[in-house]
């Protein structure tokens, strides 16, 4: 049995932080910012949706984003079977695979429909952003904090 080598440990460590952390955020999304925005008249909720989609995509939330995912394509790629926690390693990776592969699915496409949206087609907007859009980042919430967790268990510390 061997261990892991310092590109395993380093990757699987950036992949379980930047994983827990874009979770973190997802998670918020749908406990806080989304009920908020549904308290609000639908212009108010398209108009402050698309200033924070437009936000998101700066550096800090990126560097999480890509990162994560770029991390969780070396532990795939170096995972050996042969490894304590190989399993636990590979599975926290995939799932953290699938949660940026949801965002690229699903809400990423949303996004880009709801920034088309203005004035008085508002209301039509939000119906057919909202439901959607907050049932993917749940499920991308999970997907990345299950992963971030495996992975991190997977470290054995």
């Amino acid at each position: 049995m061997t261990t892991p080598g310092f590109l395993d440990t380093v990757a699987t460590t950036t992949a379980a932080v930047c994983a827990g952390a874009a979770g973190g955020v997802y998670v918020a999304f749908s406990a806080m910012v989304i009920p908020a925005l549904n308290a609000r008249p639908a212009g108010e909720a398209v108009t402050a949706m698309q200033r924070i989609n437009v936000l998101a995509v700066r550096p800090p939330f990126m560097v999480l984003f890509f990162g994560g995912a770029a991390a969780s394509v070396v532990v795939v790629a170096t995972a050996g079977a042969s490894e304590p926690h190989s399993l636990m390693r590979l599975a926290g990776a995939v799932l953290s695979l699938a949660s940026f592969g949801v965002t690229v699915a699903v809400n990423v496409p949303l996004n880009n429909a709801l920034a088309r949206a203005s004035g008085g087609g508002f209301t039509e907007a939000w119906r057919a952003f909202e439901r959607p859009w907050a049932h993917a980042n749940t499920v991308r919430g999970v997907l990345a904090l299950a992963g971030a967790t495996a992975l991190a268990g997977s470290l054995g510390w």
